[in-house]
């Protein structure tokens, strides 16, 4: 079984101090900044939504140049080899990729002579407002957008910011240890709580 973080929906708080710590940890080690988890929310919770890390990726299947593999008992995505096609956030189950980029140096908000106000034959010169669009349909002019996703901070000993940081402890690493610590724990509660059967 491949490892990953779950979120428990009961006792998050949706303070984003996760966003935040992944965010910064990823910018430290050279990696784009983007959370690679988002805090979803609706009327009665919020719960973070990360990659699942699934046994048989779905992600890895559908990518064209081999960017996501499989590796020590996770899935990663190498950022250099993505080429932005998004078809790894299509394919995903959980919704837990998503696209980002960063916009090339002195690169125009808009262009002369095409913009997307031209290609519908409006006369707009601006850079077109993706604010309502999907990010998996959403693009700006100069900016290579490549897949981001959970990684479980492969390169910290501590194992994932987000769980380390989380001050309700809502986040969860699944390992094929921790669920057998998890049943090792129900059993013993089990026998102390089970009454006592006569001889």
């Amino acid at each position: 079984m491949n490892r990953f973080v779950i979120g428990d929906p009961k006792d998050c708080i949706g303070c984003n101090t996760c966003m935040a710590a992944c965010s910064e940890t990823h910018k430290a080690f050279g990696l784009q900044s983007f959370p690679r988890l988002q805090v979803m929310r609706n009327d009665d919770i919020t719960v973070p939504i990360l990659c699942r890390h699934c046994d048989d990726a779905p992600c890895a299947t559908v990518c064209p140049v081999h960017a996501i593999t499989h590796k020590n008992d996770t899935i990663q995505l190498n950022e250099s080899l993505c080429i932005g096609c998004k078809l790894c956030g299509i394919a995903c189950p959980f919704g837990a990729i998503t696209q980002h980029g960063s916009t090339a140096i002195d690169a125009p908000a808009y262009y002369e002579h095409f913009t997307f106000a031209d290609a519908v034959k409006r006369d707009i010169r601006t850079a077109p407002d993706n604010s309502n669009v999907h990010n998996m349909l959403a693009w700006q002019p100069g900016v290579k957008a490549i897949a981001i996703k959970c990684d479980l901070c492969y390169f910290r000993e501590e194992g994932p910011a987000c769980v380390q940081t989380c001050p309700t402890k809502t986040l969860f690493l699944i390992s094929d240890e921790s669920i057998q610590q998890a049943n090792q724990a129900k059993r013993e509660s089990a026998m102390i709580n089970s009454p006592a059967i006569p001889h």
